[in-house]
């Protein structure tokens, strides 16, 4: 009966060890992918800034910058992550640099929030509304012609290239 009562305890505690080793990696080993991602974060956030320095939105008005910015960023990671997983034998930091860091800071559903706020205060409510339900549309959309776009590459390539690491 001790043996029945032991395995249980150890199964019970097994996801709270789980949880500590993976804080314990994550403090000792992240600093590569850490300085990465800030890296392609700043890229990312910088062409975002420049799109909306060229295309601002005024106070309540339809955020078209914002809607192209999450789309195209939706679409590339489609490819990207194709690219990745399925052509490209990929160095282990080239997912948290473009992924998480460059489209990461390019998309920006935050200000997507924002936009859909200041719609509303603006009285605007049908439009924030469309805006708030035909950005994950279009995203979800885009994020799908984007591997789908990605997957006819792979069957132009029919072979994986790249750099392991």
């Amino acid at each position: 009966m001790s043996d029945d009562a032991g395995t249980k305890t150890a199964v019970a505690a097994a996801p709270y060890a789980d949880s500590s080793r993976r804080r314990r990696d994550l403090i000792r080993q992240p600093w590569d992918v850490l300085g990465v991602i800030a890296a392609g974060g700043a890229i990312g956030s910088l062409a975002r800034y420049g799109i909306g320095v060229a295309w601002p939105t005024p106070v309540g008005a339809f955020p078209g910058a914002t809607l192209t910015i999450n789309v195209l960023g939706c679409a590339v990671i489609g490819v990207l992550m194709v690219l990745i997983t399925e052509i490209w034998v990929a160095h282990r930091l080239v997912r948290p640099f473009l992924g998480t860091g460059v489209l990461g800071g390019f998309t920006t559903f935050s200000t997507y929030a924002l936009d859909v706020h200041g719609m509303l205060l603006a009285h605007r409510p049908a439009t924030a509304g469309a805006y708030l339900v035909g950005t994950v549309v279009l995203g979800l959309l885009a994020a799908w012609v984007g591997i789908a776009l990605g997957r006819a590459l792979v069957s132009l390539g029919g072979h994986r290239v790249g750099v392991a690491g």
